[in-house]
């Protein structure tokens, strides 16, 4: 039999063994940076400081003046604690949205705004997240990039309680702003549109598409992205070229290659138009300014 010592050292010889096993507790979160990223590891989640984040210049996303209008007025108005809604930015792909919002916050960083990125994976954790930042004197936007859903996600739920629904109040200084390719944020089939029906003369969609409704009727504010006209993206595929290096002096052969770029890649977008560009000033080797903007997104 082993006496008392002996079981205490073998008992303390366990336990640092399992705490090696243990993940490590997350550093608190560095409230001096700007923008966030939502981390989990183990069943652990914590707030990672972004030290160097996107900084987008509002002035090279051209050809956005509705959109940009609709999302600076509505971020005004949240900075100043006046009414503000959730905003949902849905459209084609490429043509700023996510840029936008990243210029946004660039813009307002030092009004005190702060960007929290939340991956779609880990919205389940939008309560721990906002129980975070509820008491922090800073105000917060929730991004979520390319959001979409399948049929019973875990984070849908989440979504919509956060949105409006739960028992909790969202808090006054976080709003939640998303992008999205669709307008419904989930896939929507044909054989939905059966189910509908009339009452009173009245057309009345059947549950299943209802319930895709709900959730992007919880954003206060939709703001919508179309495909550039040609007229549009050359003007993009001028300005990044410009951004990029010193135009050339004979100017419509890089206009021709830019719309068989564009045929090519089958979309005529603000994303297509910065890839074109840095794809024809390197081939042409007139690269000269510093720094790299970012692309619409």
């Amino acid at each position: 039999m082993y006496g008392a010592e002996d079981l205490m050292a073998r008992a303390e010889l366990f336990i640092e063994r399992l705490e090696r096993l243990l993940p490590e507790p997350p550093a608190p979160t560095d409230w001096g940076a700007t923008a966030f990223r939502w981390r989990t590891r183990n069943g652990r989640g914590w707030l990672q400081a972004e030290h160097a984040p996107h900084r987008l210049d509002p002035a090279d996303l051209l050809c956005l003046d509705r959109q940009k209008a609709e999302i600076v007025r509505n971020t005004d108005q949240f900075l100043a604690g006046r009414g503000a809604n959730n905003l949902l930015l849905w459209g084609s792909r490429g043509t700023g949205k996510s840029s936008l919002i990243k210029a946004v916050f660039t813009a307002n960083q030092e009004r005190g705004l702060r960007l929290i990125e939340v991956d779609k994976d880990d919205l389940r954790d939008l309560p721990d997240i906002l129980d975070l930042v509820r008491s922090r004197p800073e105000r917060f936007i929730l991004f979520c990039d390319d959001l979409s859903f399948e049929a019973n996600e875990p984070g849908y739920k989440a979504l919509k309680a956060a949105l409006e629904g739960s028992i909790s109040a969202t808090p006054d200084n976080v709003l939640i702003y998303a992008t999205s390719n669709r307008r419904h944020l989930m896939p929507e089939l044909k054989a939905e549109n059966r189910e509908a029906h009339l009452v009173d003369g009245e057309l009345h969609q059947g549950e299943a598409v209802e319930e895709k409704v709900s959730l992007s009727d919880r954003f206060g504010l939709w703001v919508s992205f179309y495909p550039f006209t040609q007229v549009q993206y050359l003007t993009l595929v001028r300005h990044w070229c410009t951004r990029l290096g010193p135009l050339p002096d004979d100017w419509a052969p890089a206009e021709r290659a830019a719309l068989q770029w564009a045929l090519r890649r089958g979309s005529r977008s603000g994303r297509t138009a910065w890839q074109f560009a840095r794809d024809w000033v390197g081939r042409s080797g007139m690269e000269g300014q510093t720094g790299s903007p970012i692309p619409h997104g």
